[in-house]
């Protein structure tokens, strides 16, 4: 088995059809594992489901997304087993099934200076600067859609729940723990998914938000990972903040 995608569900509307449109464009050789995390949470139910799971490399996205021709395969082609890799992301709209005519986000940068949290924004100077770099890094990243290889989840450890809970900061850590431990998180341009756009309602609202965000600000910011090889002032002076 090639590749396991892991979506967490909360009984969305929108499952089945993410669900054909993966069997309709993905061209590796794949399962599909669908966990119900109502009672148990998104990570937990994420962790569950790669347990479950026997693939070499690992995608996690969302109940509600669409999907390039063959993105599978053009994720796979370039990726190293310390990286998380990204597709270019867009919105969509849910109802139509249909992509949003808007400019994909390609970049995320990490932003440490809010009161509330810290996580990532859209970087739209960086995408315009390095636009003819199809293959890229990126500091951070949506939690929508991922891949990594199974190696690199089981040197993550999977997803805490501890201190974060079962909603906040996924990406952050998963980004944060990849490029202060020596990995990297890359952008591949070459492929693309479509993800909700936030009009659309949550099917179930998340619990423990304001928690989790506070635990992470203060672990990443105090720099409290004990396997980390670098510091996360590293990190903000590598892309220049």
């Amino acid at each position: 088995m090639k590749l396991s995608i892991i979506i967490p569900s909360v009984n969305d509307p929108y499952l089945q059809n993410t669900l054909d449109d993966i069997k309709q464009h993905a061209k590796s050789d794949y399962e599909i594992i669908v966990v119900n995390g109502r009672k148990i949470g998104m990570r937990s139910a994420i962790n569950k489901g790669v347990a479950q799971s026997k693939g070499e490399y690992i995608i996690k996205t969302d109940e509600h997304c669409m999907f390039d021709e063959g993105f599978d395969i053009k994720l796979l082609s370039k990726i190293k087993d310390n990286w998380i890799v990204v597709p270019r992301r867009y919105n969509l709209d849910v109802e139509k099934w249909v992509i949003f005519d808007e400019p994909p986000v390609d970049y995320d940068r990490l932003v440490i200076d809010k009161l509330e949290k810290i996580g990532g924004v859209r970087w739209r100077q960086q995408a315009k600067e390095r636009k003819n770099l199809l293959i890229d890094e990126t500091m951070v990243f949506q939690g929508s859609c991922y891949l990594m290889s199974r190696k690199h989840w089981d040197w993550l450890g999977g997803l805490r729940t501890e201190g974060y809970g079962e909603f906040a900061q996924e990406a952050v850590e998963l980004a944060l723990k990849t490029w202060l431990g020596g990995g990297k998180v890359m952008v591949n341009k070459t492929t693309w998914y479509a993800h909700k756009h936030r009009k659309f309602k949550r099917i179930v609202n998340p619990y423990g938000i304001n928690e989790g965000n506070k635990y992470s600000q203060d672990y990443w910011l105090n720099n409290r990972w004990e396997n980390r090889i670098h510091d996360l002032d590293w990190l903000m002076k590598r892309f220049g903040l």
